[in-house]
């Protein structure tokens, strides 16, 4: 990063100097120009006024003169009469030279352009005489081109010492923009004292390494959870197996020790699925395509599936509302309905009721499971969708639950964009309702 600075820094230098040195030879050139011009038309001026004077004999005096400029005295005919430089040009007509064109016209012209003559690029200006003649003077542009050929060196040297100067500038300033940045505590990003511009970097390298430590935390805990609650429905299978390898086990007992290893291996089936599903909702449901789903057609089928339980817990079920479809993925959509009616169902009271009620609403669809169950503290509520945990441990021991089905409804709201509330009073019961996103329904109909 350093050394792209650095030479960041000297290639816009360089390129500054460039258009400095073009600007600068711009500069040059059109000031000579200008000068060149001036002094062309003052020597016209002298001349001008020694031949209105001594009369054209003047110019003939001029021929022993050692100049530069080319002095040119030309008829109304445009024919040449007199040429400083004693060219032979007498036969060309220059009549309809710019210049002269200007000068019979408005009394003066000028032009510039390369004469075919001497080869050179020339500036001309011309005068009319009283005579009715026209006096042209001409001086050539090569002084204008190598006065601003000659800045260059001058201009080269300097752009050689600024570039050493800017090199080493630039690598200590480049030092000194790149120091706080590698000396930056990343443990603590917050705790740096750096450049104000940096300041949303490492606000969001905190939140990322606290989101990181949660997550970590959430790990160990969840390995460690899951590693007590296998252990204990394993810990009784072989504890039963092993009993009844002894021969300890009289042969009446035996159905009774089978049944006890068939509930401790079911809990554990079902304890390892709702691992696995929690899993893949952590993924985001990696593999799992949305689709339209009938939010009513899901309730109906969970409550059939939960009617023998429901029979044995004493506990009655309903269902009221509107068919809704919705986008989303359906094995998800089934299974958070199941675990929220599940324990509607599970931690109610003998006689109890649970109530399922979908539509729409002005926000978007609704499915609302409300039971007369025995209801959450308020001081635990916003703990029961934690994994593992429960809030009447001794009930779900009773009823085989393994802490995890809350947890799966939170990870597939997540996954929906469904926003979860809670409303439950101990003793009375529990009222749980999911708000999809509006946009996501597609329709509704009345349902009985």
């Amino acid at each position: 990063m350093r050394n792209k600075i650095q030479r960041n820094m000297v290639f816009m230098i360089v390129l500054t100097l460039l258009a400095s040195y073009a600007f600068i030879i711009g500069i040059v050139y059109n000031q000579t120009y200008r000068i060149m011009r001036q002094d062309a038309r003052q020597e016209a001026a002298y001349i001008k006024e020694a031949i209105n004077l001594l009369g054209s004999q003047y110019l003939q005096e001029m021929d022993d003169v050692n100049t530069d400029t080319r002095v040119t005295q030309i008829d109304k005919e445009g024919t040449v009469l007199y040429d400083s430089h004693g060219i032979n040009s007498k036969d060309e007509n220059h009549a309809q030279r710019k210049e002269i064109k200007e000068a019979l016209e408005k009394g003066h012209g000028q032009a510039k352009r390369m004469s075919e003559t001497v080869g050179q690029e020339l500036y001309y200006y011309a005068t009319l005489l009283e005579d009715g003649t026209v006096l042209r003077v001409a001086k050539s542009m090569d002084g204008v081109s190598s006065t601003a050929v000659r800045v260059l060196p001058y201009m080269f040297g300097i752009g050689i010492a600024l570039v050493v100067i800017a090199w080493r500038l630039s690598k200590w300033m480049a030092s000194r923009l790149v120091q706080p940045i590698n000396e930056l505590d990343l443990e603590h990003p917050i705790d740096n004292d750096v450049y104000e511009e940096l300041t949303p970097l490492l606000l969001s390298m905190e939140s990322q390494k606290k989101e990181k430590e949660k997550n970590e935390q959430m790990r160990k805990e969840f390995s460690a959870n899951v590693s007590h609650e296998l252990k204990t429905p394993l810990t009784s299978i072989s504890g039963y197996a092993e009993i009844m390898k002894s021969g300890l086990v009289k042969p009446d007992d035996v159905p009774g020790f089978a049944e006890r290893i068939y509930k401790e291996a079911s809990r554990l089936i079902v304890l390892v699925e709702d691992i696995i599903k929690l899993s893949k909702l952590d993924e985001g449901g990696v593999g799992l395509e949305k689709e339209t789903v009938n939010l009513y057609a899901i309730c109906e089928d969970v409550l059939v599936r939960l009617e023998n339980m429901a029979e044995r817990h004493h506990v009655s079920m309903d269902l009221s509302g509107e068919t809704v479809e919705f986008e989303g993925v359906y094995r998800i959509l089934d299974e958070m309905v199941w675990n929220l009616c599940e324990n509607a169902v599970k931690y109610n009271k003998p006689g109890g009721r649970v109530h399922v009620w979908v539509g729409s609403t002005l926000s978007g669809p609704k499915i609302i499971v409300k039971d007369t169950g025995i209801g959450i503290p308020e001081e635990e509520q916003e703990r029961i969708f934690e994994r593992f945990y429960r809030v009447d441990k001794s009930h779900s021991k009773e009823t085989g639950g393994t802490g995890l089905g809350l947890s799966i409804v939170k990870h597939g709201a997540v996954i929906h964009n469904i926003q979860i509330r809670t409303d439950s009073e101990v003793g009375k019961g529990t009222t749980i309702t999911l708000s999809f996103l509006k946009g996501d329904s597609v329709s509704g109909t009345e349902a009985q």
